[in-house]
């Protein structure tokens, strides 16, 4: 048997020119595409429309900043102990990106995908999505947070610009029904979080499930970036080293 030899449909060059997805970086990209804009690009093949843009800007405007949590303890520590390697220090803190943290954004797009799909129509699978979380005493990926209640304003922002750029599809529909059937199963109102409308939103600019934590993770390291310059100048790591030498003793 003979495999057939691997192709790629996103990049290459010759001696003068350089083409992305079939386009001319020079001549129809660099000063005429935003970052956002590239991104959505390279990843589909698509020019986005003003809609999908300024959604997947705000889904990455949302997610880069989330203040001192682990991940950027981490790239604090990290550009402390080897400030020559900053990339180093990012890299760190993205190995944060997972499913405490930022990433459950692709779990939920996974619950949605599955509402959507479901032969029994949208409401019966949510309530039965519900219903296994709770039974397996899990919260379900898009829905709760420690601080932000009754309601986290993040989430109400995303949806309303959904709506805002006639992009309040399928899956904000599905969302939304997910969200009834949680607080219905749960008993009590749980709020969609910022990573849940975030799911909903890029799904409904049709970026695919398996890939949305790269969002997370692109934005995420700009952001990582800026504790990195705050470091500088403000510098934390090793206040914050002192503090877990002096509050866990030792102890046989």
């Amino acid at each position: 048997m003979t495999s057939q030899a691997p192709t790629t449909a996103i990049s290459h060059s010759d001696a003068h020119r350089i083409f992305v997805r079939g386009a001319d970086l020079v001549e129809e990209l660099i000063g005429h595409l935003s970052f956002t804009e590239m991104f959505y690009f390279e990843l589909t093949g698509r020019r986005p429309t003003p809609g999908q843009t300024a959604l997947l800007d705000a889904v990455m405007v949302t997610l880069m900043e989330h203040g001192l949590t682990p991940s950027a303890i981490a790239t604090r520590l990290i550009y402390h102990s080897a400030p020559e390697n900053l990339q180093g220090a990012v890299a760190a803190g993205l190995l944060g990106v997972g499913s405490t943290f930022i990433g459950t954004m692709e779990g939920c797009a996974a619950l949605l995908e599955e509402i959507l799909s479901a032969p029994e129509g949208m409401a019966g699978r949510a309530r039965a999505v519900a219903q296994r979380h709770r039974e397996a005493r899990q919260l379900v990926h898009g829905f709760g947070h420690p601080f932000h209640k009754p309601d986290d304003p993040r989430s109400a922002r995303l949806l309303g610009l959904a709506e805002q750029h006639g992009l309040a599809g399928s899956h904000v529909q599905a969302l939304r029904t997910l969200a009834n059937a949680v607080d219905e199963i749960y008993g009590r109102h749980l709020t969609i979080n910022a990573t849940g409308a975030s799911a909903a939103l890029l799904g409904e600019i049709g970026l695919p499930q398996p890939i949305l934590r790269g969002v997370a993770v692109t934005s995420r390291a700009a952001g990582l970036v800026g504790h990195i310059l705050e470091e500088r100048e403000r510098p934390a790591a090793r206040h914050i080293w002192h503090l877990v030498e002096t509050g866990i003793p030792y102890e046989e």
